[in-house]
């Protein structure tokens, strides 16, 4: 495990925040790893407290069979209430319903929404135009009500997996942005990469090297990016080649990607060191802030540090490492 020389302090994190344009810095949520647990499967549900992925998703759907939606809605719906969330090994316990075109989202929200509790983040996949989120708000809406929405800290995370998403990208982020700002629903935090099903959709062969969805992570990761959201990458789909999942894990972070799915535990731990920051990027990073505090603490502007020029995206990097960082060892 690595450590931060001097935790910052929470005010100086905000202040660094606001400059670097920031949303929500205080309550960053790591998810370097997404795993997955079938609301089907109560043996694994009942596992969740000590799994150690940041990001558990309670799932209603490709994880769960069409004869099994019912009991695994009735179980994920204990689960909520029954989760001791004050004392989860994870940083995040989320429930990913069915998508709009699946005719089942409805169904679920009705479901789930009888449990007290809330997850830390409700997770709709295939979102595939802005049109589905009115739809998304409008179920929401009806089955938890304006008030359960607004006064909840819940997050917001939906996936891309068509063609038509892919290149619609842009104005589902910021449609899904302005109902947060403009109507108080669940703050959209982090975008997932669906890649079977866009490969699907194109027509494409799945392969362990992901050729043949280079461009569309690219495309994705940057559009994630532009709006300030965490990026998830797919799935590796061989549990078996830990070595071709290290490889994967580690191209993805270099390209911007800030976790990755994964569908066994196995891989959780492989994935979750490959996107920690390696310890002089850690280094540079809390030397870059204390930096900008000392030059701002003087009043004057532009600054080199290392022979770089600083300006306010490297801010951001920075502040986004020491963030993950903190988070994640506490």
């Amino acid at each position: 495990m690595i450590y931060l020389q001097k935790m910052l302090p929470k005010t100086f994190i905000r202040h660094i925040s606001q400059f670097a344009g920031v949303r929500d810095a205080a309550k960053y949520v790591p998810r370097r790893a997404l795993l997955y647990v079938p609301a089907s499967n109560q043996k694994m549900l009942d596992k969740i407290p000590m799994m150690q992925a940041d990001s558990v998703v309670i799932e209603l759907e490709d994880g769960v069979a069409l004869t099994a939606k019912a009991e695994a809605r009735a179980q994920a719906t204990v689960a909520l209430d029954k989760i001791p969330y004050h004392s989860l090994a994870c940083q995040e316990l989320g429930l990913r319903v069915n998508s709009v075109s699946s005719g089942l989202l409805e169904d679920d929200i009705k479901a789930v929404s009888k449990a007290e509790k809330l997850p830390h983040a409700f997770m709709v996949p295939k979102v595939d135009s802005p049109e589905d989120l009115v739809t998304i708000y409008n179920i929401f809406r009806e089955h938890y009500g304006d008030e359960r929405i607004t006064n909840t800290n819940t997050r917001l995370v939906i996936w891309i997996e068509s063609a038509r998403a892919l290149l619609d990208m842009p104005r589902i982020l910021s449609s899904t942005l302005n109902l947060h700002k403009q109507a108080g629903f669940f703050k959209l935090d982090a975008v997932v990469f669906g890649s079977d099903d866009f490969c699907a959709d194109i027509g494409a062969t799945r392969s362990s090297h992901g050729t043949e969805t280079l461009f569309a992570r690219q495309k994705f990761v940057t559009c994630c990016k532009a709006f300030q959201l965490q990026a998830i990458d797919s799935v590796y789909i061989d549990i078996k080649d830990l070595d071709g999942l290290r490889r994967q894990s580690a191209e993805g972070r270099q390209w911007g990607f800030t976790g990755k799915q994964v569908i066994h535990p196995s891989q959780v731990s492989v994935v979750q060191e490959q996107f920690l920051p390696p310890k002089e990027r850690i280094e540079w990073a809390q030397e870059l802030v204390h930096a900008y505090s000392e030059h701002e603490s003087l009043g004057k502007g532009a600054f080199q540090f290392r022979g770089q020029m600083i300006d306010r995206p490297l801010l951001l990097q920075a502040l986004n490492i020491i963030q993950l960082v903190e988070r994640v060892q506490n």
